[in-house]
């Protein structure tokens, strides 16, 4: 009797691609079941972004047959292209799929990888955004059968650069984008939006007054960059420049290869270089040198506890997440908001006293970024007079970074403006300002403390403090009180007619600033010392 043996069917492999496409829709439909709040958020998302895609759609079609559209689309395609290249790094949680760390421990080959990964990356809320786009722009474009026929590759090279651009960029930066600083950036990113969107303003400004005609130098030079030179291809089709068009579009799709191995390559890298957790953590005497004294400009700093606490106070500024995108905003909105101004047709170098004001305020709420580590500045202090040579060595840190800014963008706005003969004036009343808020500040950081917390996002007050914080901004209000008889002489000198006099303000204001500055913080030194205890309490509660 003989026995067969029945060998099953081996069941065929599914492709990486199917799988890594399977995989995204089940992230997101998963993340959508984990509450109803992020699932509501995510549908008001959907419904938002699809509105706006389609009134850019319409608006897009509208521009039809207009003489210079043809430069508006290929700035757009450009454009959409940056913005997929920089917004992973602002939002590296945006996507998880965008950290292929995640995927080191399996057996997969770059090359299936970045084919699986670019087309999974077609799924989600932004891809169908920038596709509406596209195709607007193509139909605004096009003119004739052969525009429209080479139209349709167009949208598919210039969505897949898109795509394969940031997940090159994520992928070279994936480090960055893990650590501290890339939090830092996701931090920032309401900075950049803020300028970015004041650009933008400018710019629309700039084409309702003299119309999309301005657009074509700069359309030249760009129609060559990928992915807008295949939307220049369409137009070139519908002109009849059928040579210019397969050129267009061969660019395009090189462009996209050459992404596509930057990808493969970072993929390879970071699949396989060893990273910090492999390596054996080995302590070198340089670094325990490196830890000794205050190297760099630091050693420049006074010595004692004066020199101490500015160089913990600029650490703070440089490191920590939350007051470095503090000081950027200040930073950015000071500047930006006289030139931004100035560009629109109010030519006012008053503008520029939005400097001080913006840098005073970072005087407010001292203590509520140490959280509860004020405890240990509290075991330094045992005295009015130590709580003094504390507050003084925050404002002196503060003062390194404002004094000069603050000078710099009022000669900067007194240049932008050509109205140098108020430069004196503008910019004695600045540092009066700035040593007012600097006073008001050190008091309601006494008076007033909150807490920070460091682990909640864009939250800047612990929960049950809200009434803490703005009753401490209210001290501005009162910063700028204190600064009316300055404004007071500014006003007599310019009714008097003795314009000559006018420089002296310069002087006056910076002795008038360092005086209150001065006055504030012996005001709130004694104070401090004999609260110290509810301060630690209110800047722990984060």
């Amino acid at each position: 009797m003989t026995s067969s043996t029945t060998t099953a069917p081996s069941a065929t492999p599914a492709s990486l691609t199917s799988v890594f496409v399977r995989l995204k829709l089940s992230l997101l439909r998963n993340g959508l079941r984990q509450s109803s709040g992020r699932k509501a958020v995510w549908i008001t998302s959907l419904v938002l972004v699809a509105l706006f895609a389609a009134l850019q759609l319409l608006g897009l079609i509208a521009l039809r047959g207009h003489a210079h559209v043809g430069a508006m689309t290929v700035l757009l395609t450009v454009v959409l292209a940056f913005g997929w290249a920089v917004v992973p790094l602002f939002f590296p949680g945006g996507d998880e799929t965008l950290d292929p760390t995640r995927l080191v421990m399996l057996p997969l080959r770059p090359a299936p990888l970045v084919r699986a990964l670019l087309v999974a990356s077609l799924v989600g809320i932004g891809p169908g955004f920038t596709l509406v786009i596209l195709v607007g722009a193509v139909i605004a474009t096009a003119h004739g059968a052969a525009a429209a026929a080479v139209g349709v590759p167009a949208v598919a090279l210039a969505l897949l650069v898109c795509l394969a651009l940031a997940r090159a960029v994520a992928t070279a930066n994936v480090r960055l984008l893990t650590s501290r600083r890339g939090r830092d950036l996701a931090l920032l990113s309401g900075v950049v939006i803020a300028v970015g969107g004041q650009l933008v303003n400018l710019a629309m400004r700039e084409l309702n007054g003299l119309g999309m005609a301005r657009l074509e130098p700069v359309a030249d030079v760009v129609r060559w960059i990928p992915p807008g030179s295949a939307l220049d291809a369409v137009r070139a089709a519908g002109d009849g420049a059928y040579g210019r068009a397969a050129t267009g579009l061969a660019v395009t799709a090189l462009g996209l290869a050459a992404l596509l191995w930057w990808w493969g390559q970072g993929l390879t890298k970071l699949m396989t270089a060893p990273d910090s957790s492999t390596l054996g953590a080995a302590s070198t005497g340089r670094d325990t040198a490196r830890g000794a004294g205050r190297p760099g400009l630091a050693a420049l700093l006074p010595a004692g506890r004066t020199g101490a606490v500015m160089h913990r106070t600029l650490r703070y500024i440089w490191r920590d997440p939350k007051t470095k995108a503090s000081w950027v905003s200040g930073l950015a909105v000071g500047a930006l908001v006289p030139v931004v101004n100035a560009a629109q047709g109010m030519s006012s170098i008053w503008f520029a006293l939005f400097a001080p004001t913006m840098l005073g305020l970072q005087m407010y709420n001292q203590f509520g970024m140490d959280g509860s580590a004020f405890w240990m500045v509290l075991q330094t202090i045992g005295s009015p007079r130590e709580t003094y040579a504390e507050l003084r060595a925050r404002a002196l840190a503060l003062g390194l970074i404002a004094v000069p800014y603050v000078a710099l963008v009022v000669t900067g706005t007194a240049a932008f403006t050509g109205k140098w003969w108020q430069w004196a004036e503008v910019l004695g009343l600045s540092l009066a300002l700035l040593g007012t808020l600097f006073a008001t500040g050190a008091v309601t950081s006494v008076l007033a403390p909150y807490s920070v917390p460091q682990d909640s996002g864009f939250k800047n007050v612990a929960p049950g403090q809200g009434a803490i914080a703005w009753f401490g901004m209210l001290g501005a209000l009162v910063g700028a009180v204190l600064c009316a008889p300055l404004v007071g002489l500014v006003v007599w000198l310019h009714v008097a007619g003795a314009h000559g006099a006018l420089w002296t303000l310069l002087p006056a204001g910076a002795a008038y600033g360092v005086l209150t500055a001065w006055l504030g913080l012996r005001a709130a030194a004694p104070r401090l010392a004999s609260r110290l205890p509810e301060v630690l309490t209110a800047v722990s509660k984060g």
